[in-house]
């Protein structure tokens, strides 16, 4: 009984400490109201004067004067195409590495991470709905230069840099330029990113990325029509071959959605496609789903489901599967593929035992995969 009820109050504790985290990083107007300015975007041409069309991702807005591209942040101004999202991050916070999630990258780094107002996708369960689905001239915003940024993430001794929260590929051209930099001055870079964005963009920024962790929502373009997405899934799955071929770290979110997206076959089938076309070694992440947005009336994935999903994962051959939102479940742990000890041993984003060396479970010298070089 006692050990139940300290259960409970860890589960409740963990809870509170994530709605804060999420609130304090999502909430900038303390720092003031700093406004978009116009920064001339990349990735454009024009069509026919004043119409231009906008080629970062797949949506390939054409636009006339004034109007937005999906995203609400790209704009035709003048006949020409230009950002909203430069210089004017809505969230900054530093957060540990492992909320982002990236499970093979440096166990418990701090990570220095930053967003901007704005998504190439109107998903119906957003848990960060109120930055991701609003304007950037439209919310409270700090004001930061793409070297503060850089100066910033050095301030708070952090060795890796986040675009994370809404979705990365609408400020690009900021995300780019921060990139460049930090790389410079050693800082690492990742990013959280639905995966929506054409080839030839990606490959760009793919140069400076260290790691990617890439949502994978779900294995159907119905399952992609039905959540309000106006993506096909097609693009998606050609991001994530990118990022491998591009030799970047790669790690995939699953959301797992009661009713939606949690049948065993289609799960089966997205696993299968992932050791097939990324290799049997790219971590995968199946994340409870919890009330929010536009699914309010719906209710959290049930354990026993992600379960279900890690075992089918497993079953199928994928070496790293893991259970997020769950917080205290075996299913954050990692284990040696080879003598299925612990390597790295977690308690929701807290990291309680890290027993890899030079990349090597300490157990049996077993080569785990991932980006250990970074460990201090």
């Amino acid at each position: 009984m006692k050990k139940t009820v300290l259960a409970i109050l860890f589960l409740i504790g963990f809870f509170l400490a994530t709605s804060f985290i999420t609130t304090s990083s999502t909430s900038a107007g303390e720092e003031g109201n700093s406004k978009a300015q116009l920064h001339l975007g990349k990735y454009w041409q024009s069509v026919r004067e004043p119409i231009v069309q906008c080629f970062i991702c797949p949506h390939k807005c054409v636009l006339d004067l004034d109007q937005r591209g999906i995203c609400t942040v790209r704009i035709n101004k003048g006949g020409k195409l230009y950002t909203l999202g430069y210089g004017n991050p809505v969230a900054i916070h530093v957060d540990p590495i492992e909320k982002k999630p990236f499970f093979h990258v440096a166990p418990g780094e701090p990570i220095f991470s930053l967003a901007v107002a704005g998504c190439n996708m109107r998903c119906l369960f957003c848990q960060n709905w109120q930055i991701s689905q609003s304007r950037p001239d439209e919310t409270q915003n700090y004001s930061l230069s793409p070297e503060e940024v850089v100066q910033k993430a050095i301030e708070n001794k952090c060795r890796f840099i986040a675009y994370t929260y809404t979705e990365p590929t609408v400020f690009y051209e900021y995300m780019l330029d921060i990139s460049k930099l930090a790389r410079e001055k050693g800082i690492k870079n990742t990013m959280h990113t639905c995966g929506y964005i054409n080839p030839e963009p990606l490959r760009e920024l793919l140069k400076y990325m260290d790691a990617v962790n890439v949502d994978l929502k779900g294995f159907s373009e119905e399952f992609y029509a039905k959540m309000g997405l106006s993506v096909e899934l097609k693009p998606v799955l050609e991001t994530l071959k990118i990022i491998k071929e591009e030799g970047v770290w790669l790690e995939i979110t699953n959301l797992l959605i009661p009713g939606f997206n949690d049948d065993p076959q289609k799960i089966k089938e997205m696993c299968a496609w992932i050791r097939e076309n990324l290799g049997d070694e790219v971590p995968l992440h199946f994340s409870r789903f919890m009330p929010s947005y536009k699914l309010m009336n719906l209710p959290p994935t049930p354990t026993e489901k992600l379960e279900e999903a890690y075992n089918i994962a497993k079953g199928v051959g994928l070496k790293y599967v893991y259970i997020g939102n769950v917080p205290g479940h075996q299913g954050e742990n990692t284990y040696c593929p080879n003598c299925g000890k612990i390597v790295v041993k977690r308690m929701g984003y807290q990291l309680l035992e890290n027993n890899i060396k030079d990349g090597k479970c300490e157990f049996c010298g077993y080569k785990i995969a991932g980006s250990w070089t970074y460990n201090r």
